[in-house]
């Protein structure tokens, strides 16, 4: 699932083509190997949102013994302390390879050494870790969240002036996980676009865990300290929206995009379905995608190792942004032009997730 903009060639390739080329590749991409069984530990950060679900079952689906995987799944639960345990586990159990998806970007120092001591190979997907020594790790595979974040901000920018709103407009980000990678770079984009506009007031950021329940009590919370001064509600994901819309509406506010005439507008982040639902209907104004599909691109990932293939060290998937909203049909980022899918019903019926 690729964003169709004219930035493309400027992102790292994730199609790995000389395993394209030379190996077996399904028609979901996915790399089957026909040696002996390779044995892959999996540690998951856990289960907390709909994009979580299906990034995990996207892996799952990938690495089947059909394919020739053994794979070992671990949900960490949302504690970074069972994630190490997991490693060790997986250390112990000799797997050909380990896939962490880390909760947060920080303490992975040990535990990353002891799988590189017993010479297994570690490929860290969506979010990253934060080493010193980045040979403790052999490969990144993820999303830009900057990125991501810049072009919710650069979609409220051109919407703002395509519809000639130069008043005082006051944001609430409710942020993802302290710490992880989504959030580090969403709310960063978000703080950077408002330092650059003199008229963008942050009243306010704090954590919803990327979860529906925090996001709706951040929202509460928010309601009561800063009331009808709320023009936009910057969801790092779209768990929280659905939690912030709930309250919102609990509140009497309304939700849309004329919030010169006191509406509320929701930005969110991930497209997953339901959230796509709710952009066709206007309740969430932009929805910046976030791919959660990695399986495939992890298969190809080991068979570049398998092969001893040229395997860049980090690489981005591409992911598209959704408005059902015909003001701004693209924004241009650092010289970079790229495309707002104008939502249908039918996008969303074809999509995987």
């Amino acid at each position: 699932m690729v964003n169709e903009t004219e930035a493309d060639s400027n992102a790292s390739d994730t199609s790995f083509n000389d395993v394209a080329e030379s190996e077996s590749l399904d028609e979901a991409g996915i790399y089957v190997n026909t040696g002996d069984t390779i044995t892959v530990g999996f540690s998951q950060i856990g289960a907390e949102s709909d994009w979580r679900l299906a990034c995990t079952n996207s892996v799952v689906s990938a690495f089947t013994a059909e394919n020739g995987y053994n794979l070992i799944y671990d949900d960490a639960q949302q504690k970074q302390e069972n994630q190490f345990k997991a490693i060790r586990e997986f250390i112990d159990q000799d797997v050909d390879y380990i896939i962490l998806d880390p909760i947060v970007e920080t303490g992975w120092e040990g535990a990353l050494l002891e799988a590189k001591e017993a010479g297994i190979p570690v490929i860290i997907v969506d979010r990253r870790v934060s080493v010193e020594d980045d040979s403790l790790y052999t490969a990144w595979v993820g999303a830009d969240f900057y990125l991501e974040g810049a072009r919710a901000c650069a979609w409220l920018d051109a919407f703002l002036s395509k519809k000639n709103i130069e008043s005082e407009i006051g944001i609430i980000d409710i942020q993802g996980t302290l710490g992880a990678s989504a959030q580090i770079g969403r709310s960063k984009a978000l703080e950077d676009a408002v330092d650059t506009h003199d008229n963008w007031t942050l009243l306010a950021a704090e954590s919803g865990d990327f979860v529906k329940a925090k996001g709706r009590e951040v929202m509460e919370q928010m309601i009561e300290e800063y009331g009808y001064k709320i023009d936009i509600v910057y969801c790092e994901n779209d768990n929280e929206a659905y939690g912030a819309i709930e309250a919102l509406t609990d509140a009497g506010y309304k939700i849309g995009s004329d919030i010169e005439n006191g509406d509320v507008m929701i930005i969110s982040f991930d497209s997953t379905r339901e959230g796509l639902e709710l952009t066709l209907d206007g309740t969430i104004a932009v929805d910046t995608e976030c791919n959660p599909l990695y399986g495939p691109v992890l298969t190809q990932t080991i068979a570049c190792l398998e092969n001893n293939t040229y395997l860049q060290k980090e690489s981005y998937v591409l992911e598209s942004q959704f408005s059902a909203d015909r003001t701004v049909y693209s924004t241009r980022i650092d010289g970079n032009t790229y495309k707002v899918t104008i939502l249908s019903q039918d996008i969303i019926d074809k999509r995987v997730y």
